[in-house]
């Protein structure tokens, strides 16, 4: 049994309006947060605001996402500054602002969600000769991340399902800590972090081997048995992993059990009770 870090989802989503600085705030004050996770993609003007879906008229669990349309990176920032979230007065928050809100005593893991265009390719590992392209395509928002980011003085993770975006980390800021998200094809996942030798690697949870949640099929491999023992195999490598989206304490106790070394997770407070505590 491991005692895994604690990595507040979207600022614990499901206790507060995801990806704000009230959500920021209030996973922060919580003793058991070692650190937050947040999205980040740019406005029109190409300041990186925190936001996970491409469109602000998506929806989460019947309720509209925003009182706004269109998508992210087509919105001028003080249309963003006045958009409200998930029907409360919380508006969409520069990476800026959010960093402000966070004491340097809780991380700040920043997935780069997309640099502003609808040609995505998360997952993939990329050929050789589309490397290059796809690297200096996310590389301008990047450096604006960065540069966020460097006025922060708590610890940075930089993590991404586009192995472009992580192309570019590795470029334009070798010093900060590098993770690989991975969803459904786990050794292309291990096969970009070890390109771009990530310190972490980021797994769904039923994508590590001999847990009772390896069985599901709402993440990553589809059913039955994961085609290889990530856990295992980062471990072996020296990489670090952090599993999304815990929403239970049942499953945060199975993936404890299981030597994982971070849960990313939904509500606060899971890892006090069962036998995880």
């Amino acid at each position: 049994m491991t005692d895994p870090v604690v990595i507040a989802h979207r600022g614990y989503a499901g206790v507060a309006p995801e990806n704000t600085v009230a959500a920021a705030e209030r996973a922060a004050a919580d003793p058991d947060t070692a650190m937050l996770e947040v999205d980040v993609q740019p406005a029109a003007d190409g300041t990186p605001v925190v936001f996970h879906d491409a469109r602000l008229d998506g929806v989460r669990d019947g309720r509209p996402l925003t009182d706004a349309e269109g998508r992210v990176w087509e919105t001028p920032l003080s249309d963003l500054r006045e958009t409200r979230v998930l029907g409360t007065d919380q508006q969409v928050p520069t990476l800026a602002d959010l960093f402000e809100a966070v004491p340097a005593t809780v991380g700040v893991n920043v997935e780069l969600k997309n640099p502003g265009t609808a040609d995505l390719r998360p997952g993939e590992s990329l050929p050789e000769a589309e490397r290059e392209t796809r690297r200096d395509l996310w590389a301008p928002f990047v450096e604006r991340v960065v540069a966020d980011c460097d006025a922060f003085a708590g610890e940075v993770l930089l993590s991404s399902f586009c192995e472009g975006a992580l192309a570019a980390a590795r470029d334009v800021a070798p010093e900060y800590a590098a993770a690989a998200l991975v969803r459904n094809d786990l050794e292309s996942g291990l096969a970009v972090a070890r390109r771009y030798d990530c310190e972490a690697v980021h797994p769904p949870r039923n994508a590590v081997a001999g847990t009772a949640l390896a069985a599901g099929s709402d993440a990553g491999p589809a059913g039955g048995k994961p085609s290889v023992d990530v856990l295992a195999v980062a471990h072996e490598e020296g990489r670090t992993v952090n599993v999304w989206t815990v929403e239970n304490w049942v499953q945060f106790d199975d993936l404890a059990a299981a030597g994982v070394d971070g849960i990313i997770a939904d509500y606060p407070g899971l890892g006090r009770v069962g036998g995880s505590e």
